[in-house]
């Protein structure tokens, strides 16, 4: 299943997820920290959607009030939410 998610409060835009039986296949983030992300993306490669947002979830950017990795949290939940 391939997802997408405007992002909200980060740099990057918008992130592009393809799950396959709630299995993190790939992760493409728009904009953003380029190296940072692709490192994100490397790292949470085949590994089950529910572990990356318990890993995931709640990380703040500075002062902001989320992150890209939360923002990766909050689209891996609607993701699994319309795979039902």
């Amino acid at each position: 299943m391939k997802y997408s998610y405007k992002t909200r409060g980060t740099c990057s835009s918008q992130i592009d997820i393809e799950l396959e039986d709630g299995i993190v296949k790939n992760v493409m983030f728009h904009g953003g920290c380029n190296g940072n992300l692709k490192g994100i993306s490397a790292l949470v490669k085949n590994k089950p959607a529910l572990e990356v947002i318990d890993t995931l979830k709640g990380i703040k950017c500075g002062f902001k009030s989320t992150s890209c990795p939360d923002q990766l949290a909050a689209a891996l939940q609607e993701a699994l939410r319309s795979e039902d």
